[in-house]
């Protein structure tokens, strides 16, 4: 399976300007009951990932103000992408080696299409061999 057969169904690719407040990113994540969306710059640019860890971590730990804070201040810079072509266990070996939990998706020019999760992998593994759905168990499970 590859990533395009894995997101093809999907209605909606999450994103986020980047010049967009922290709490306004927070309430878009949670409205939307995603763990992390792509950053887009004015041009509609890909140029980070924010996740609810970047939020706990970077501004509720912190103590800072999520309404004066913006999503550039703390997004994740180092991307990880994968292509729709890529199989899905490139994929997991991807997070595995990186030690992360999505991938971001690009098509063939460059372009935001959308992300991948490690539960998105689990539900495919799991339905197909029960060995790597426990491999990847224990990598979610490891890391928390």
């Amino acid at each position: 399976m590859t990533v395009q057969q894995l997101i093809a169904s999907r209605a909606n690719v999450y994103a986020i300007r980047h010049d967009a407040t922290v709490h306004d990113a927070a309430g878009y994540l949670r409205d939307r009951e995603v763990r992390a969306a792509g950053v887009l710059d004015g041009d509609g640019h890909l140029v980070g990932v924010l996740s609810q860890s970047d939020i706990s971590d970077k501004v509720a730990a912190e103590n800072k103000c999520p309404a004066w804070l913006h999503v550039a201040d703390i997004m994740s810079t180092t991307l990880v992408t994968v292509t729709p072509d890529q199989p899905l266990l490139d994929c997991l070996q991807l997070m595995e080696r990186h030690g992360i939990y999505h991938l971001l998706v690009v098509d063939g020019d460059g372009r935001y299409a959308g992300m991948i999760s490690v539960t998105d992998l689990l539900k495919v593994v799991a339905s197909d061999e029960k060995k790597r759905a426990d491999m990847l168990e224990a990598f979610v499970f490891e890391r928390r």
